[in-house]
């Protein structure tokens, strides 16, 4: 088996690149490592305010907790919406929620540098929740647990700095999301049996997923893009799906969230990265805007890959089966002029169509681990 995909994200180690001790990278507060006050002020952060409160003031509202196995969109942390909707319909899908910690840029089309920053998007967006540092903060001093724990997690009330309390809001919200990780599947019990030579191990495992397998890094040269414990590079590439939007109206992709990155206040360049060396910023700092990047998107992870439907930046392909059709009959020439040259038609037979399905599906497997360490809810301040 190639080291492509050697630990699965429940035992890998944050990359050494994204240190631990930087606040910058959503992974301390002011300096100090993020304990239970913080995660836990996060997650109360994610739920609605009140029980009138609808889906646009809340995370938990529209990305219900992975408790149900028997509905997917619960389980993996997402709408199950082809396109989201808040207030309105936005124009992307809602990717799931799981192994964000492990994550270089955030957002289909990488325009935040952090997850904090992430988090502040969709307050931002009024087509989603659109509240604003105002409205955010006001929140954050109007809501009892969520004042208390603030004060737990940051050392002081939420002062009369709105824009301050709406970063640590969005601080917060991260050390909380960094705590769901998706948990083992039959491919990691078949890539551990292959490791300690257990043919009884391997023999468990499906034979068209086998032979799916061997597509996904052979003849498909999916691993190109997809390999690792999480199977993403971490990067964007043009898929070849259509990134029209509307008549007259083009989702730019990459391109315009490099351009985005470049004008927010909310980067590991601004003032309110906590690590006065940006010792993480280089990445922001010299990124490279170019045309290529036009109509590329986040090469997502395919961890629970089964559940995460319907499936593209647009929600544009219902099923796996629809996914894999796609990278078999795609047409090269909706390949961005310029832009991705590696992608080719694999004119897959249907056997190998449903072979490479059943290794897909082998992606998913136990509940996910989410532990918030720490009280969370009502019990935050008691």
């Amino acid at each position: 088996m190639p080291a492509l995909f050697r630990a699965s994200p429940s035992r890998r180690r944050r990359p050494t690149s994204r240190p631990r001790k930087n606040a910058g990278s959503c992974a301390t507060v002011r300096g100090r490592p993020p304990r239970g006050p913080i995660r836990a002020t996060g997650s109360r952060a994610s739920r609605p305010p009140s029980p009138s409160a609808g889906c646009c003031s809340s995370i938990r509202a529209c990305r219900p907790p992975a408790r149900s196995p028997a509905q997917p969109a619960t389980r993996a942390w997402t709408d199950g919406l082809p396109r989201s909707r808040g207030h309105r319909t936005v124009d992307r899908n809602a990717p799931s929620l799981f192994n964000l910690r492990f994550n270089r840029w955030f957002g289909w089309d990488g325009a935040q540098d952090t997850l904090w920053a992430q988090n502040l998007r969709p307050l931002l967006d009024g087509r989603e929740m659109g509240v604003g540092p105002g409205g955010a903060a006001r929140l954050v001093r109007s809501d009892r647990q969520l004042a208390c724990g603030y004060r737990r997690a940051f050392g002081e009330a939420p002062g009369a700095d709105d824009e301050r309390v709406f970063v640590d809001l969005g601080k917060a919200l991260a050390a909380f999301l960094e705590t769901p990780v998706t948990g083992r599947t039959p491919f990691d019990d078949f890539r551990d049996a292959l490791a300690r030579d257990d043919g009884a191990g391997q023999a468990r495992y499906p034979a068209a997923a086998l032979r799916g397998l061997r597509l996904f890094v052979g003849r498909g040269n999916c691993a190109l893009c997809h390999f690792g414990p999480a199977f993403t590079n971490g990067e964007f590439a043009d898929a070849g799906v259509a990134h029209f939007v509307e008549r007259g109206r083009v989702d730019p992709g990459r391109h315009g969230g490099i351009r985005k990155l470049r004008r927010s206040p909310y980067t590991l360049l601004g003032r309110f990265n906590d690590d006065a060396r940006r010792s993480t910023a280089a990445k922001t700092r010299y990124v490279r805007l170019r045309q290529s990047n036009f109509g590329e998107f986040r090469v997502p992870g395919l961890r629970n890959v089964a559940l995460t439907g319907p499936y593209m930046h647009a929600g544009s392909l219902e099923t796996l089966a629809d996914v894999v059709h796609h990278y078999s009959t795609i047409d090269e020439e909706r390949l961005h002029a310029g832009g991705e040259r590696i992608l080719r038609r694999l004119d897959l037979s249907a056997r190998e169509r449903a072979d490479l399905v059943a290794f897909l599906e082998t992606l998913t497997g136990e509940a996910p681990i989410h532990d918030v360490a720490g009280k969370t809810g009502n019990e935050l301040c008691r």
